[in-house]
């Protein structure tokens, strides 16, 4: 079970199937040369000024029509899938490798993937597997035994009532501490449950609740029955849940509470059992992080029958093995995740998602294995380049800001340069040992995982915080900044076509990668991460009149973004304004940091376009994206990234630059007036 809940600012939404992406300097592709800007997915014929998005990958969303697995297709998910034929290649040569030493890692991937593989067994054992879980539950007898019973659950993986685990302390990010968050549902948002428009969702997910546990051995009758005291009962988690906007600030979230004030605020829940069975050491204090969750979670247990708590952990137990079993429960579990929710109309092969499956579970063992055969060192040498020149941008752009005081400044100054930066790969690999893999069965794997996962995460706590760690695996592409580190980090596996290319002029890369870099430096400033200090902890370093003046200025961006609607999905602009605002500044930045080099000032046409021009083409370009309309629903609700098209299509029209670079008038279908443009770092 991850429990790691520190906050991480990144650069890519993480819901559209398929996020990683190939190297673009593997040995079978040394001599290919890789088109800077590829001017046949453009379309010219449409104004820069009435839909840029287009006007970049018009030609390219014609051309690439959403194939049935995918829930969207676009730039990240072309390279995912060159991506993963590298790390097909280093699984299959696991996979046939007899000789693998046991205890290897060679061993775990070969078994773990090929037990995976073996759908013959998976579909004799059927939900056999599950028995001995629900035997367990079947034992509890008594509320008071729920305690204890959700910590052997929560142990193995299985999600239910609220989440726990050691994460760094926000005040204090040099120790690990118990964190207690809200949780329990399994739709993806509370509104789910209590928004009059979602009654068919509800709907579809009782007959969705109800089809499992006729697959797992209830009569078809009382699956109906107890399918409804679920949603009932998750009903009530959700009506005392935070929302996803309030949960993105810190302040709300943090807590802290001594163990003898939770046990008080819920005198019905033997919360030393929970923690005993979980695996925690003993602890003091720890962060209550939604404290009228946790006030109400006591009542809602009080106030629900034994009956359906019982049905619903068995619910839980279902709902978080489903991948790993039988092919009757993985077809009905993606019909109603995968196809009703996000429109996908096929499910992904199997061999995709059991790859997907492996590389998680074992990443830094592959991630090892990826880096060695398919990251140059020089690619590592030029991220440092460009990471120091995006760094010198961005303090001046504070050194210059008319809306923020010289003694703030100074402090934000001091924060950029404590920055701490990781490229490519972890100094020191994760340490496997412990997890046992055999190729006995593919459901017992993944538990292996998640108990091996546990303890690991509950170690932490009475541990010193461990610097080198990276909460990303190299093959993985995208980028995070975590503020309780205070750093950037970018995983091998972005640094290649399109965001980073060897072979294309600076304009094209610094509005690529560049942009990468200066978004995730500017998370360090956003509207949650700007509440952190220069060592990771939550801290206000502000003055109060520049907090009133950037909150001015985010409050622009916010109306900016809710104004902005796609196929009648209106954009959330809270939920989505730190990422907005870390687009808007990676943009500026990497903008200012371009003009320094010897290109810029040049100022030479390639292929009929300036410098300026190639810089937001390779900015649009990285966000060419087709996505479904159920996936479109779904993400402006729960996702705190803005869709694609809003990347391009509201940000850039905040940049003066933009505006010159394509002589952009006034009138302009996507115009906005100089005057209520958003202007922040």
């Amino acid at each position: 079970m991850k429990t790691r809940n520190f906050i991480a600012m990144t650069i890519l939404c993480t819901m559209a199937a398929g996020c990683a992406e190939k190297a673009a300097n593997t040995p079978e592709q040394k001599n290919d040369v890789v088109p800077a800007i590829e001017l046949s997915n453009m379309d010219t014929n449409i104004n820069p000024g009435d839909d840029f998005f287009r006007y970049v990958n018009n030609n390219w969303l014609k051309n690439n029509p959403i194939p049935e697995e995918y829930t969207s297709y676009g730039a990240f998910t072309e390279i995912s899938e060159r991506n993963e034929k590298l790390i097909q290649d280093i699984i299959d040569e696991a996979s046939h490798d007899a000789n693998a030493a046991e205890g290897s890692m060679a061993q775990k991937i070969r078994d773990f993937y090929n037990a995976g593989m073996d759908t013959v067994a998976i579909n004799e054992r059927g939900y056999s597997e599950l028995l001995p879980y629900f035997e367990q539950v079947d034992a509890l007898n008594d509320k008071a035994q729920l305690a204890a019973l959700l910590g052997d659950l929560h142990k193995n993986g299985f999600g239910g009532f609220f989440n726990a685990g050691p994460s760094l302390d926000p005040k204090d990010a040099n120790r690990y501490i118990m964190h207690l968050f809200q949780g329990g549902l399994s739709l993806t948002d509370r509104d789910d449950y209590l928004k009059e428009e979602h009654q068919e969702m509800r709907d579809k997910y009782v007959e969705h609740v109800a089809k499992m546990l006729e697959l797992t051995g209830t009569e078809p009758e009382a699956a109906a029955q107890k399918a409804q005291g679920i949603l009932a009962l998750e009903t009530q988690l959700a009506q005392n849940s935070m929302s996803r906007v309030d949960m993105r600030d810190p302040d709300r979230t943090y807590n802290m509470r001594t163990f003898n004030e939770l046990e008080k605020t819920t005198p019905n829940f033997n919360w030393n059992d929970y923690f005993t069975n979980v695996g925690a050491p003993r602890f003091e204090n720890l962060n209550v992080g939604m404290p009228d969750f946790v006030a109400a979670l006591d009542k809602v247990i009080l106030n629900t029958d034994l009956s359906t708590v019982k049905d619903y952990l068995k619910w839980k137990i279902i709902h978080g093995s489903a991948s790993f079993l039988s092919d009757d429960l993985v077809t009905e579990n993606f019909n109603f995740y995968g196809n009703f929710l996000f429109g996908q109309e096929t499910q992904q092969p199997r061999w995709r998602r059991v790859l997907n499956a492996t590389s998680d579970c074992l990443g830094e063992a592959i991630g090892q294995l990826y880096v060695e055969k398919h990251f140059p060192a020089e690619s590592k040498a030029r991220m440092m380049e460009l990471v120091g020149n995006l760094r010198l941008a961005l303090g001046e752009r504070i050194k210059n800001l008319d809306w923020m005081s010289d003694e703030t400044k100074a402090k934000a100054l001091h924060k950029l340069d404590a920055f701490n930066v990781k490229i490519g790969y972890p100094n020191k690999w994760r340490d496997y040992t412990d997890f046992v893999v055999t190729d006995e069965s593919y459901f017992k794997n993944f538990r292996n995982y998640v108990a091996f996962e546990n303890d690991f995460e509950m170690a932490r706590l009475g541990k010193p915080v461990d610097k080198e760690e990276w909460f990303m695996t190299p093959q993985t592409v995208n980028a995070y900044y975590s503020p309780e580190m205070n750093e950037i980090v970018f995983p091998a596996a972005i640094l290649q076509p399109p965001f980073f290319n060897p072979n294309a002029d600076d304009a094209v890369n610094y509005g690529g990668i560049g942009v990468v870099i200066g978004h995730e430096m500017t998370h360090g400033f956003d509207d949650q991460g700007s509440k952190y200090d220069e060592n990771g902890n939550l801290n206000n370093w502000w003055s109060a009149e520049d907090t009133v003046r950037f909150k001015e200025r985010t409050t622009q961006l916010v109306k900016l973004f809710d104004e902005f609607e796609l196929r009648g999905n209106k954009i959330n602009g809270l939920l989505t304004l730190g990422e907005n605002i870390a687009d808007l500044g990676g943009l500026n930045v990497a903008w200012d940091a371009y003009q320094m080099t010897a290109e810029a000032k040049a100022n030479q046409s390639i292929d009929g376009f300036t410098p300026a021009q190639r810089f937001f083409i390779s900015y649009g370009t990285i966000w060419r994206n087709n996505t479904r309309d159920k996936a479109l629903e779904r993400q402006v609700v729960v996702d705190v990234h803005s869709p694609a098209e809003a990347r391009v299509n509201r940000t850039l029209y905040s940049m003066p630059h933009f505006y010159e670079a394509f002589d952009i008038p006034e009138g302009s279908k996507l115009y906005i007036a100089p005057e209520e443009r958003a202007n922040i770092w």
